[in-house]
């Protein structure tokens, strides 16, 4: 039996490069940038008015002018009008490109308008006022996105401003789910006392949703037989197959074997945690991962979280990820040789800092509770009585 640590090393060092596909922009919310983006031109692209109001030329009111002759209006989008008198003035809205015979933005609340002119009421007036200089965010061919970048709507607005249709973005790898067992019926079944409806599998593939993979899913019944040929199907068609049960010691679990036929190398089994500890992870010679999760519900959860989305973060090179932290709002002892993964509600009090209250279940079993809670906190494995204040490791889901 290995250390959550060792066996996230080990689950790391397997991370892979799926490759890049292209895909349009718009659609790419949520995925991991595989290119560099470049300002096609300088941003803005002109001298932009930040507020509506007048452009005058500053020298105008340095020589003692306060009433302006208004020229013309200019909006948005239309063409800059040339200011011609020493006391000219254009009526001018936001997002329209300054004049070049003006330097300055006098907005509407510091002006009375009257018959055709402009006087000001303030004498706080400074050259270049409410003016979005032309480069002053980017120059042409300044970098605006990296590769790695997980595209959020603000890049997507980005990526937009400089032209760009078509993104090229890191391929997410094909995953299979995969639920075993006799005793699962679908969920539009009714079960015999004995047996109960599957709920892993769609667990397990809402969070994949979240994260931009559609995964297919199958269901393996107790047959040797059916199982090592459905295992060998997905093993040829999938990156990464994602197992829920069967992979114990029971007479019934026949998923380990074959596994091992199938030459599925064994790189962990069994760690030290609480719930969760009979997880398995290999590799198959020819490249795909498998992850088997225990059967438990919160198992197959926190094993999801814990495991399989840092791998998958790591093999999209997503920048920027890190560690969240929180502090214990509660006194919990925890007396086994395990790291204990506790259910917590995550709330932020008057100090800003993420507090986390435990919501103990009744084990590993206990899904309902998991809709009452919104994370995991890890606690570390050398001790056995945390106290309230202290500050540990949490994973949110």
């Amino acid at each position: 039996m290995i250390t959550v640590e060792e066996a996230e090393k080990i689950i790391l060092a397997q991370a892979g490069d799926y490759g890049a596909e292209i895909i349009p922009f718009d659609l790419s919310l949520g995925r991991v940038l595989a290119e560099n983006i470049k300002a096609d031109r300088d941003l803005p692209p002109f001298n932009r008015v930040t507020m509506d109001g007048i452009a005058v030329n500053y020298n105008a009111i340095e020589s003692g002018v306060s009433t302006f002759k208004i020229k013309a209006t200019q909006a948005a989008g239309d063409e800059p009008v040339d200011l011609e008198e020493h006391d000219d003035c254009v009526e001018i809205m936001t997002g329209a490109m300054l004049p070049a015979s003006a330097d300055t933005i006098i907005r509407y609340e510091d002006l009375e308008l009257r018959a055709g002119l402009a006087t000001l009421v303030t004498h706080e007036i400074k050259r270049g006022q409410n003016i979005h200089y032309k480069g002053k965010d980017k120059k042409q061919d300044d970098l605006v996105a990296s590769i790695g970048q997980l595209i959020t709507p603000a890049l997507i607005s980005m990526v937009a401003s400089v032209g760009e249709t078509e993104l090229r973005v890191k391929k997410l790898p094909r995953v299979m789910i995969l639920s075993s067992g006799d005793e699962l019926v679908e969920v539009d079944q009714s079960p015999s006392p004995y047996q109960i409806r599957r709920s892993n599998n769609y667990t397990v593939k809402a969070v994949l949703q979240k994260h931009h993979i559609e995964a297919d899913m199958l269901h393996l019944p107790d047959n040797p037989e059916i199982i090592k040929k459905q295992l060998k199907n997905c093993l040829e068609n999938y990156d990464v197959l994602l197992l829920s049960g069967g992979i114990s010691m029971g007479k019934f679990d026949h998923i380990p074997k074959a596994l091992e036929e199938l030459n599925v190398e064994q790189l962990l089994y069994k760690v030290q945690q609480r719930p969760g500890k009979p997880f398995w992870f290999g590799k198959h010679n020819k490249g795909p991962l498998v992850f088997a999760f225990p059967g438990n519900p919160v198992a197959t959860f926190m094993c999801l979280h814990r495991y399989f989305l840092p791998w998958l973060n790591a093999s999209l090179g997503i920048q920027g990820n890190p560690q969240v932290r929180a502090v214990l709002n509660d006194r919990v002892s925890f007396h086994h040789p395990l790291k204990y993964f506790l259910q917590v509600k995550l709330h932020q009090n008057e100090y800003c800092q993420l507090v986390a209250t435990p919501v103990e279940g009744n084990g590993s079993g206990d899904f309902a509770n998991l809709t009452d809670t919104d994370a995991f906190m890890e606690l570390p494995l050398e001790r056995n009585e945390f106290k309230k204040g202290e500050v540990f490791k949490v994973w949110q889901f």
